[in-house]
């Protein structure tokens, strides 16, 4: 219901017979303004396809801005206590160990790891940025160790913190798994050809469409080959069930990020476009599976 393919499918098809849709940019901070811009822009006129559409449309359309926020998460709020941020990103890697969907990102990324193993020749080099606890980043790196998936897997966070936690973890259960802290909108100290996937799971939809083009940008400046964004289906049924689930951790803050992450989630048209912009191309692919959105995006040298 929250996809609105399409009204959304029109509202682009309009934007691009009016003018250069998505947006040209020169530079970084030009990339992050046009991508912004360029979904605001699909959401207005997303709005006025579906009032012309009929109430149907138009009900859906105002259903998914009822809900749609830019409001913060608890865990990123800046003058959070240090250990309640850590056991709110605890909280969010036992829940994923609880519903198993580790296992779930580790099929989605596996064919490309082994993929690119073959090609080159070697193992595969994976940066998972924005980690938290490192919950997925281990969980690669216990298949590298016990089913000797042919990878090297580092894991990162712009909070020093979560990459301690997250190293001592991987020491504490012999993981070969190395942690980081690199800010994802920059990626400094970054060496270019470092990495063959840049990877960020869980996290999209706390960052603007202007942040994740340039980190999408960042990753093909680096010389990734590819980057894989894996997070929540934007859809009703999240709603109730992402702040649901949460609520079994006992930790009220962490069930109302859960709600807020959902309301946040993007649709595939959105990501769609965040790609366009970010590569000035259309090789990305978004796919699934449910409860799931995956946008994987192949990177080229310009």
């Amino acid at each position: 219901m929250l996809q609105l393919k399409t009204t959304g499918h029109k509202a682009i098809e309009n934007l691009r017979k009016r003018s250069c849709f998505p947006p040209a940019w020169n530079d970084i901070a030009e990339l992050q303004h046009a991508t912004d811009h360029a979904l605001r822009t699909f959401l207005e006129e997303r709005f006025r396809v579906a009032k012309k559409s009929g109430p149907g449309y138009l009900l859906s359309e105002l259903f998914d801005r009822s809900v749609r926020t830019t409001e913060t998460e608890h865990m990123d709020l800046p003058g959070l206590d240090v250990q309640k941020k850590i056991d709110m990103i605890i909280a969010l890697d036992r829940m994923n160990s609880m519903l198993m969907i580790y296992g779930q990102y580790l099929r989605i990324i596996e064919p490309h790891i082994r993929l690119l193993a073959r090609q080159n020749g070697r193992k595969t080099k994976i940066l998972e940025i924005a980690a938290g606890a490192g919950g997925l980043a281990l969980a690669i790196a216990a298949s590298i160790r016990d089913h000797g998936l042919p990878a090297e897997i580092t894991g990162s966070d712009i909070q020093e913190e979560y990459a301690a936690y997250a190293q001592q973890c991987a020491r504490q259960k012999m993981l070969p798994a190395r942690f980081m802290v690199i800010d994802a909108l920059q990626m400094e100290h970054i060496p270019e050809g470092r990495f063959d996937i840049i990877l960020i799971s869980q996290s999209l939809h706390h960052f603007t469409p202007g942040q994740l083009a340039v980190m999408i940008r960042r990753s093909q400046e680096k010389g990734a080959t590819l980057f894989l964004g894996i997070d929540g289906h934007r859809g009703p049924e999240m709603l109730a069930g992402v702040p649901a689930i949460a609520m079994l951790q006992g930790i009220k803050d962490f069930m109302l990020d859960g709600y807020t992450s959902a309301r946040k989630f993007y649709s595939e048209l959105e990501l769609d476009l965040i790609a366009e912009t970010a590569t000035r191309q259309r090789t990305h692919t978004i796919s699934g599976p449910w409860p799931l959105t995956v946008l994987t995006v192949p990177l080229t040298n310009d």
